[in-house]
């Protein structure tokens, strides 16, 4: 039995020593790793070197650019250009808005409290001159309504009598009470002639031929005076307020020929007046334009492109400058800047330069700060020079 014993806890021994065995030896591998691991990070970061076979090493290329071969550029449609100043017209391109010509503008009010009949037109309706678009009724035209009949049929007795049986002074007053009540019914919007009525009933016409644009009325509503009740535009002719940067604006002259692009059409105008106030905000400075319209092509409320032929201060004629431009497509936006990409004359990668873009003359776009003569630039394939940079950003690709 004590034999037993003792083969027992012989075996335990063992058993024991082989897994203090075991363990030494993790512990020693564990210690080669480490120190293999210490051996391959820089020194200031602690972070894995990098010396794969295209030797990129620690660049950060999101930082740096994109850098794509010649063979790439190609691929991606992507061309090159060395800036030089380059001698443009001054045809000036601006964003516009269509806006209602104020001159050929009518609201359509009433000039005393009452209340609204019936309508006869709606909005959208084109109408013209004289059309009915509304009927009113009122207390107080009721009663200059029934001055007026009285003031007529005075004036006519005392007309048929003559003076040779009327006194001078009653024929006065009598021309005085129907000149007062003719004035009375004008100013209610009332013809100034009583067509026998008196009930207070009046309607109101259309000045001139146009457009109803605005309809804010129901049947039964009280209206106040000069509330409006239609908006009439003659849209024959629309103007167009274009934006410019306030030194370019200051080149268009009235007077001077503008061509309106909307819907593909081409349309000439004609300058009213260059702006006299730059906006705070904005620096730009508004200069309108006046276009025909017979077609209906343009309506209040559109964007359209707006070219300028842009004159000389001394000259007062049409005139072209030597500037360091770039085509409009080259200018992309990245973090709220305006930039474009120029090649690096060391590494030939693309980097994004934030640039100060000026006015926009034809397909380009003149360049005040940012790049200077002899940068080598992307004019073609900026948005997939873009594309690649941030997907180099998100750690997609060197972006080759």
């Amino acid at each position: 039995m004590r034999t037993a014993h003792m083969k027992i806890r012989s075996i335990a021994f063992l058993l024991i020593l082989a897994a203090l065995a075991t363990g030494l030896s993790a512990c020693s591998e564990s210690s080669e790793h480490d120190a293999a691991m210490a051996d391959n990070t820089h020194p200031s970061s602690g972070a894995p070197k990098h010396d794969d076979a295209n030797g990129h090493g620690d660049d950060d290329e999101s930082e740096k650019g994109v850098a794509m071969d010649d063979a790439a550029l190609l691929a991606a449609g992507i061309e090159l250009q060395t800036l030089a100043p380059s001698r443009l017209s001054e045809e000036l391109r601006a964003p516009g808005e269509v806006t209602d010509n104020a001159y050929g503008t009518t609201l359509i009010t009433p000039r005393v409290d009452s209340l609204v009949v019936s309508r006869h037109a709606r909005i959208g309706d084109e109408v013209e001159a004289g059309a009915p678009l509304v009927t009113l009724s009122s207390v107080e035209v009721a009663n200059a309504q029934a001055e007026l009949r009285i003031a007529q049929e005075e004036w006519r007795r005392v007309s048929e009598l003559g003076r040779e049986a009327v006194s001078g002074r009653r024929i006065n007053e009598a021309r005085v009470n129907l000149d007062r009540a003719k004035a009375t019914a004008r100013a209610y919007g009332l013809s100034g002639t009583a067509d026998g009525r008196s009930n207070g009933e009046f309607t109101l016409s259309a000045p001139h031929a146009g457009r109803l644009t605005e309809d804010d009325f129901v049947v039964g509503q009280r209206i106040e005076p000069g509330t409006t009740l239609f908006r009439l535009v003659d849209e024959s002719t629309v103007w167009v307020d274009a934006k410019l940067p306030s030194e370019s604006a200051s080149h268009v002259k009235a007077g001077t020929p503008a061509t309106i692009v909307a819907g593909g059409q081409r349309i000439a105008g004609t300058v009213m007046r260059s702006a006299h106030r730059t906006s705070e905000a904005t620096r730009n400075a508004t200069v309108r334009v006046e276009v025909p319209n017979p077609h209906d092509l343009l309506h209040s409320g559109d964007y359209v492109d707006v070219y300028f032929e842009a004159t000389s201060e001394k000259e007062g004629r049409s005139q072209s400058a030597t500037r360091l431009a770039v085509p409009t497509s080259a200018l992309v936006q990245i973090d709220g800047e305006t930039v474009v990409f120029r090649r690096d004359a060391k590494d030939g990668a693309l980097e994004p330069v934030a640039v100060r873009a000026g006015e926009v003359i034809g397909d380009h776009t003149v360049i005040r700060e940012g790049v200077e003569t002899g940068d080598v630039i992307v004019v073609a394939g900026a948005f997939a020079v873009k594309s690649q940079m941030l997907k180099a950003e998100l750690g997609e690709g060197h972006g080759h």
